[in-house]
């Protein structure tokens, strides 16, 4: 459960979901942007906590009780610009009902796999609720990390490789050409006017361009 301890600010939106295989539980934060510097994850074998410090909101703690144990020297999480992936090593090889619970008091039985039914398409990501299609979580992700505008540098690199991607011949050797002619600072598309000589280097105002052995 998530716990807010900051005033003043927005909450930081979030969302989370679970799915399980065999040998690990993997938890998937749905949270845009969070920076590297802000976020702090703690494994211990029983719990998982998240702090995240986002300056524009509220400091939000996340504290998840562990239905069984696992191993946190096995456990990792990786972060991507639309979520945090957590992924816990079990220490037993139990396939879990719920994911938060007292692995004091939770029954460590062995739990029979449901048979596997036959399906006509490709196969869905397991879960851990009883009809839900992992995969429309990841189309979810995919949308999200879509909608994500790059700015500056990376938005002017991505229209450069849109450009030499959807180019033809002419186009592509022009950019090639000038661009490795011109040491970087120059990039056209105009291949009837590159192909005529060779394209001087072009630094920024108050730049002075150094060839370096």
């Amino acid at each position: 459960m998530s716990e807010d301890t900051c005033e003043g600010k927005p909450k930081l939106p979030i969302r989370r979901d679970w799915y399980q295989t065999d040998a690990a539980v993997v938890i998937t934060v749905l949270v845009k942007n969070v920076q590297k510097e802000f976020l702090q994850v703690d494994f211990s074998e029983s719990t998982v906590r998240l702090n995240i410090t986002q300056p524009e909101y509220e400091t939000c703690e996340v504290c998840i009780k562990l239905s069984h144990k696992v191993i946190p020297d096995q456990s990792c999480y990786k972060l991507t610009p639309s979520k945090i992936e957590i992924k816990l090593k079990k220490a037993e090889g139990l396939r879990w009902e719920k994911l938060e619970g007292d692995p004091e008091t939770e029954n460590i039985k062995s739990i029979p796999a449901d048979p596997v039914p036959k399906l006509e398409g490709p196969p869905s990501y397991p879960t851990s609720k009883k009809g839900k299609d992992w995969s429309a979580v990841e189309k979810e992700i995919t949308k999200q990390e879509a909608e994500e505008k790059p700015e500056g540098e990376e938005a002017l690199n991505k229209l450069f490789q849109e450009i030499y991607g959807k180019g033809s011949d002419e186009v592509k050797r022009a950019m090639n050409k000038s661009y490795m002619e011109s040491g970087g600072t120059v990039l056209s598309t105009n291949w009837e006017e590159i192909a005529k000589k060779k394209v001087d280097v072009k630094p920024p105002d108050g730049c002075e361009f150094k060839k370096w052995n």
